[in-house]
């Protein structure tokens, strides 16, 4: 209650957006760096947040949701032949909407597109967790595969994946990686099964606890091998072994199917639609910094529609497909983080970070070379209820059919929304004729017992 009102109390004082004043990235191109008041950000600035809202108040969205994407069926009218067999035209049928709550039958509600197979439709949705730090990591394999990605802290202001899949099954994906607090509302929010590599003890202890989710989890740490589920070694080269793990989604699912867990459910709250929002911004680019040790660039390009993903200064490459990292739709929300030292026994140094992702928070929405500023939501933390982006009167943000990017963030005081692109071809060549070398700081990931 305290955030929504403090939401509220914050937009009552919104004007319209005020460009601030330019700031240098590590690629040495100017950004326009758009923050928004309220104490969640790290460095607070005079910069305003402007709702964007099509129409209808800025207020920030009330605790219940209004019921605005609830799909009402217009009953057909009947037909009545007459004596004199007079035409009469039989009405159009009313379109069911493509989300948040209600979806064409054959579309998946992660993309807004046809399931491409029966199979798709039918199979669970699949998080699996994906390394993304150090470096030499990259590039991963079976990324640009994923129906949805979210990204987010783990520890030291590192990051790592959490790829859903549906419509597509890779056999080749990974380097996996170990699960975090953040993943127990994931899985719950997607309706999902859960691949990961290990863990700590005391979130494995949460996550064996769980009677609700606890059989729609796979990892070694349980017992699933390469020959049963697909967590296979591939060993390669100096490159350490907590890197070198990969999963077979095929023989994943098909242990899902013989537990009897892999069920096609939905998990709703995204909506659809190929026209853009009004209100929506000129922006050809982001920039998010993760405290100087991860960070991650999209570039619109205009040919294709899609983002393209550069780290460190150079394109992010998926090793699957040999293609840049790319996404239809690039989602940022401002969520809570606090450390949580106390799952740990005493004297134990390691960290958790609790992401509090649930009641609702600031949102950017990247589509189509546009920005938009609204808000998050998770409706309830009940199985199958996942994000939702909505205006401050409520109604739905309108998303790209296509793959979504979710970067979650602590604050948006270093996120760089800007309407020209840095020059990353001539930065990658100054990257490349460095001569030092990247040290691999392995101790980051300590609280990993398995990967």
């Amino acid at each position: 209650m305290r955030r929504i009102l403090g939401y509220t109390l914050s937009i009552l004082v919104v004007g319209l957006l005020v460009i601030g004043v330019p700031k240098v990235s590590q690629a040495g191109v100017n950004l326009l760096q758009v923050t928004l008041p309220g104490t969640n950000t790290p460095k607070p600035t005079s910069f305003d947040f402007a709702t964007n809202t099509p129409a209808g108040p800025t207020s920030t969205p009330s605790a219940t949701a209004t019921a605005t994407g609830t799909f009402t069926p217009t009953a057909t009218a009947s037909f009545t032949p007459t004596a004199t067999d007079t035409p009469t035209e039989t009405p159009a049928p009313t379109a069911t909407p493509n989300g948040p709550f209600i979806y064409p039958d054959n579309v998946n509600p992660l993309t807004g597109l046809d399931y491409p197979s029966q199979a798709a439709k039918e199979r669970r949705n699949l998080i699996v967790k994906i390394s993304n730090y150090p470096p030499i990591v990259r590039p991963q394999t079976g990324v640009n595969l994923a129906d949805m990605v979210w990204e987010y802290e783990t520890e030291g202001g590192v990051t790592r994946f959490a790829a859903i899949y549906r419509n597509n099954a890779p056999d080749h994906v990974g380097s996996v990686r170990s699960a975090r607090l953040i993943d127990l509302e994931l899985v719950p929010m997607y309706s999902a099964l859960f691949a990961y590599s290990g863990t700590s003890e005391p979130i494995q202890k949460l996550i064996m606890g769980s009677q609700e989710f606890v059989y729609q989890t796979f990892s070694p740490l349980k017992g699933d091998n390469c020959e049963d589920a697909g967590f296979c070694r591939f060993p390669n080269g100096d490159l350490p072994f907590e890197h070198t793990l990969f999963l077979d989604t095929n023989l994943l699912w098909a242990k899902a199917t013989r537990r009897n867990v892999n069920t096609g459910y939905k998990a709703r709250g995204l909506a659809f639609s190929p026209t853009p929002d009004a209100g929506g911004q000129p922006a050809t680019e982001a920039y998010i910094d993760w405290y100087g040790q991860a960070d991650a660039r999209w570039q619109y390009n205009a040919d294709t529609g899609h983002y393209l993903r550069y780290s460190d200064g150079v394109p992010h490459m998926d090793a699957g497909d040999g293609q840049q990292l790319w996404a239809d739709n690039i989602i940022i929300i401002e969520v809570p983080h606090n450390d949580k030292p106390d799952i740990f026994d005493p004297g134990v140094k390691y960290l958790s970070i609790q992401i509090e992702l649930w009641d609702q928070g600031r949102a950017y929405l990247l589509r189509d070379g546009l920005v938009y500023q609204g808000f998050w939501r998770r409706k309830d933390r009940e199985q199958g209820s996942a994000l939702q982006l909505v205006w401050g009167n409520n109604t739905p943000m309108m998303v790209k059919p296509g793959r979504s990017w979710v970067s979650v963030v602590r604050g948006f005081g270093d996120v760089f929304i800007n309407t020209t692109q840095a020059d990353m071809a001539g930065t990658a060549t100054a990257i490349a004729n460095q001569a030092t070398p990247t040290v691999d700081p392995a101790a980051v990931d300590s609280s990993d017992s398995a990967g």
